[in-house]
């Protein structure tokens, strides 16, 4: 494990030095959302594009791989959305609490990581838990709080989901890099470079922008915000392990792969939902917080061992 957690040291001291910055308001937070509209946008959208136009749909589509992240990460749901019942939360807040407990830092932090650790085909395993994070679970959530807002499922809150997913760079961006791909389109040295060095920008960029924006969480309802925690990063892979290697025979390397994605910490989009619609945005916040710090012993911890 060593090894590894030396090599995930600089991917955290960029979100320490994130935090720091913001915390002594060095780096604001107005200076913060304009860094993360730019990895958003541009950094991270230039790298998933050059990624996905040097693969094959073709190579890198996986039913099994993509089944088995699904029923995995639904199980952990699942149980999440029943304690939350028990505890007579309102739908909505049962949503929040089991984004939480799925959705991991994938685009911002998964990519860069995991791609340095295991290696360049890692790129298509990890692009495919992207893209189901992005167009199943951040799709469902909007539905779930609108649905129970409203007593039912409007026909125009499927369109605001489709303009959403349609609107996401990151998508775009991958869809983009297919669709090159599939044309056969050589990518010209200069189209190359131009990606390359704007791509790079993506990981530091990323990482600060984590790190920022956490000194700007508020932290509460500790003891549930751990719940939340231990789902996202002990349950959730532990859930996605057994679908992947037990029951859908999911390729060794692209399991190993599948089960590092579902150990990173929660997501930051999951708090900018929970604040849009006002529903828990707190303890979506210190949820964040707490899985953020403790992994950096868990993750090291899990991709040694199913690195190993």
């Amino acid at each position: 494990m060593l090894p590894i957690f030396l090599k995930t040291l600089p991917f955290f001291g960029l979100i320490a030095l994130g935090y720091g910055a913001g915390r002594t308001r060095f780096f604001p937070e107005e200076a913060t959302a304009w860094l993360t509209k730019f990895v958003f946008f541009f950094a991270l959208s230039a790298m998933l594009f050059r990624f996905s136009a040097n693969l094959s749909l073709g190579d890198v589509l996986d039913w099994n791989f993509i089944q088995a992240y699904l029923a995995g990460s639904l199980v952990v749901y699942t149980l999440v959305t029943v304690v939350a019942m028990v505890r007579r939360l309102p739908t909505a807040e049962g949503a929040v609490e089991a984004q939480c407990a799925v959705i991991g830092n994938t685009g911002f932090l998964g990519v860069p990581m995991l791609t340095l650790l295991l290696g360049k085909a890692a790129i298509g395993p990890v692009m495919l838990v992207l893209a189901v994070d992005l167009m199943v679970f951040s799709s469902l959530i909007v539905i779930i709080i609108n649905g129970s807002r409203d007593g039912r499922i409007a026909p125009g809150v499927l369109l605001t989901v489709g303009r959403g997913l349609l609107a996401n760079p990151m998508i775009v961006s991958i869809v983009a890099g297919f669709a090159w791909a599939a044309l056969k389109l050589p990518i010209p040295a200069p189209m190359e470079e131009f990606l390359t060095l704007l791509g790079s920008a993506a990981t530091p960029g990323a990482l600060f922008a984590i790190g920022a924006s956490l000194a700007s969480k508020t932290a509460e309802r500790l003891t549930v915000a751990t719940w939340l925690a231990v789902c996202k990063l002990i349950l959730h892979p532990l859930a996605v392990a057994v679908a992947a290697l037990l029951i859908f025979n999911v390729e060794r390397f692209s399991a190993g792969v599948m089960i590092s994605a579902a150990s990173l910490p929660v997501a930051g989009n999951v708090y900018m939902l929970a604040q849009h619609y006002r529903v828990a945005p707190h303890r979506a916040s210190t949820a964040i917080l707490v899985s953020t710090a403790a992994s950096i012993l868990t993750l090291p911890a899990i991709i040694a061992l199913v690195g190993g």
